[in-house]
């Protein structure tokens, strides 16, 4: 099966761990020229020196915020100015804090409306002249609360489903531009993320974080938490030219968790 992504110039949000930087040294393998961000300059220029080690696409890294407005307009930018094009976009942030309703205020849930959700409204908005010219991919990154929503994270539970409704949406409306949009949605993958849930939910019923990680692998039918690897790979897929006639779809990455059909 051939990708064709040597020479497809990707921007790769919140990349400098995680899922975000495992989808883009999937990329980088194959040849794609990435761009990086995240907030922290230092871990930037230390992932680009790793991926830079593949001997594959280019990389460059630029810093940004990108809750704010003229961050992702610099970076968007920055991005046309290294590379000459964009072809492909990975919507990706980090998840909001963990909580109840009557925990959070009206500041919290602008934040987290800021961070999950009109974060990837914006990026989209920035690169749609590029990605109209010859068509592109865009992959919106979500979790299994689409399906399934999660104890504590209401946050994170009510944003992540707005995703799905901007993905349903646009690919409509970006159809005959020939750019495809997906959801790629994660289950339980090995990150610091999911540390952070892990722990919520052990000190919610007073357990240690162990316990639930052991409960949790019990209750995936593969008996075991994904690697960032594993996750990169179904967004490469996707964003290659292996696929091109899925579009608005969302799809999870969870070995099995999620028992709704």
């Amino acid at each position: 099966m051939e990708l064709n992504l040597a020479n497809k110039v990707a921007l790769v949000v919140a990349s400098s761990q995680g899922i975000g930087k495992a989808i883009a040294t999937q990329l980088v393998k194959e040849g794609s020229h990435v761009m990086l961000t995240s907030r922290d300059g230092t871990k930037l220029e230390g992932v680009q020196k790793e991926l830079q080690e593949l001997q594959g696409g280019r990389v460059a890294y630029h810093s940004a915020d990108i809750t704010k407005a003229e961050d992702i307009k610099s970076l968007v930018q920055a991005t046309r100015e290294v590379f000459g094009r964009i072809d492909i976009v990975v919507n990706n942030a980090g998840g909001p804090p963990g909580g109840t309703f009557e925990q959070f205020t009206d500041e919290d849930w602008q934040k987290a409306f800021e961070l999950n959700l009109l974060s990837y409204i914006r990026v989209i908005r920035e690169v749609l002249p590029e990605l109209k010219k010859e068509g592109g991919r865009i992959i919106n990154l979500a979790s299994s609360s689409i399906r399934q929503p999660i104890p504590g994270l209401i946050l994170s539970n009510t944003f992540r489903l707005g995703i799905v409704g901007l993905t349903k949406t646009i690919a409509e409306e970006l159809a005959p531009y020939n750019i495809l949009v997906n959801t790629v949605a994660p289950g339980k993958i090995g990150t610091d993320r999911t540390v952070f849930v892990d722990q919520l939910k052990a000190n919610k019923l007073g357990l240690t974080r162990e316990d639930i990680e052991k409960e949790t692998k019990n209750s995936i039918p593969l008996k075991r938490y994904g690697t960032p690897e594993e996750f990169a790979k179904v967004v490469t897929f996707l964003v290659s030219d292996a696929n091109t006639y899925m579009t608005g779809s969302s799809f999870l990455v969870d070995g099995g968790m999620i028992k709704s059909i």
